[in-house]
């Protein structure tokens, strides 16, 4: 956790900043991805002399707090009144009493106490290898204030999971959507705790889906939610909700030159944050496959200047490394030479499927191979010198930090 209140990572064509945990800016998801019930369900649970709440689904007919964005509508009020007690302030120091502890947020996840949140609400610093706090304490929206345990982080995709002990406190437990369920102008609600004002609630719309944004590590979160909803420094670990009142995402960045939100923020996909929440419960931490390859993605203009055979694909544009030098991938064989308004190195296998999934994009590629595991085998369809070939590649364990070049 640093004092100051924003940082920032590289990014495509502006500065990308996490938005931080600090003294002063407090840093703003769980369930099933059924299918809407038509109405909402609500749940209640004893855990010892507490209780823990799971809203099933919210009703979606429209009502008078509504927003109706592309057809659909979706109610604020609604969500914020059935969920925002699973939204929960994160404090989080060093070992010394007069640290200066930094805050973020989080929300429920499972009906024993575990916290998601984003990993860098918890680190004691930017880098990947900085250690997480000494102390975390948990607070909410009905003020009790308890302290939590650091299950594990997954520093790739920036996801920490924490515990609590449920006893005593009325839990509300929030629900993960499918992966497919988010479609670029639906609307969405961040609840979280911009500028240091907790349980502060945002409306606005998905701008885009599979985008993608570096983490800590230096590897790309590859298929980030981008939405209009205002967050800004004190959002991070927050939910973005959909109108069921599913979490869809968590708030985790925005891309700025000034260092405040002006309406392009991010949000880690549910089927990455499950993903990981699934690893950490399981051994505390996360490892995720590695390809070696650099590339970028193709398109028909560039296909037809360089002759690559096909106009959609992922064109290797740096030398493999680990698994794909081991496999015979090949990268370039000449300097670069500038096309339109970018440069690009001549040879290079280009990817255009792995196993039976297609690769359309550059992001397709760590999309697809983060599905699988180190040490299993694939088989990467490509294009070389123009024509088809297969290639099987034993994939790696992703590196602690990205390799550079």
């Amino acid at each position: 956790m640093t004092s100051g209140l924003s940082r920032t990572l590289p990014a495509r064509l502006a500065a990308i900043a996490l938005l931080v945990a600090s003294p002063v800016a407090l840093t703003a998801c769980g369930g099933d991805d059924d299918e809407p019930t038509g109405g909402t369900s609500v749940s209640t649970q004893s855990s010892g002399s507490g209780s823990v709440t799971a809203v099933d689904d919210l009703d979606t007919s429209a009502g008078d707090g509504d927003a109706q964005t592309g057809g659909l509508s979706i109610d604020p009020r609604q969500i914020y009144s059935k969920l925002g007690g699973g939204v929960v302030t994160i404090i989080a120091a060093g070992a010394s009493g007069t640290d200066a502890g930094g805050l973020g947020s989080g929300f429920v996840v499972s009906d024993d106490g575990e916290i998601a949140t984003n990993a860098h609400v918890i680190s004691l610093g930017e880098s990947v290898r900085s250690p997480v706090a000494k102390r975390v304490f948990v607070r909410f929206a009905d003020r009790n204030q308890v302290s939590a345990r650091v299950i594990g982080t997954d520093r790739f995709n920036d996801v920490a999971l924490l515990k609590i002990d449920p006893k005593d406190l009325n839990l509300v437990r929030l629900r993960f959507a499918g992966g497919d369920d988010p479609k670029v102008g639906d609307p969405v609600v961040a609840i979280g705790s911009p500028f240091g004002e907790e349980q502060s609630v945002s409306a606005g719309v998905v701008s885009a889906l599979d985008r993608s944004i570096r983490s800590q590590s230096g590897f790309d979160t590859v298929d980030a939610i981008q939405t209009d909803a205002a967050i800004n420094r004190g959002n991070s670990g927050g939910p973005l909700l959909d109108a069921r009142g599913r979490v869809i995402g968590i708030n985790s960045q925005i891309e700025t030159t000034s260092g405040d939100g002006s309406g392009v923020g991010f949000a880690i996909s549910s089927t990455t944050v499950r993903r990981a929440i699934q690893q950490i419960r399981a051994s505390g931490s996360a490892s995720y496959p590695f390809l070696g390859i650099s590339t970028v993605g193709v398109y028909p203009q560039l296909a037809k200047e360089f002759d690559l055979g096909t106009d959609s694909g992922a064109w290797i544009q740096a030398t493999p490394s680990g698994p794909g030098k081991s496999a015979g991938l090949k990268g370039p064989d000449g300097p670069q030479r500038a096309f339109q308004v970018s440069s690009f190195a001549p040879g290079g296998d280009v990817v255009v499927g792995i196993e039976d999934k297609p690769v359309r994009t550059s992001t397709d590629v760590a999309e697809i191979i983060q599905g699988y595991r180190p040490g299993q085998k694939v088989t990467l369809k490509i294009y070389r010198d123009g024509k088809p070939r297969d290639v099987e590649v034993t994939l790696g364990r992703r590196p602690v930090t990205a390799p550079r070049g």
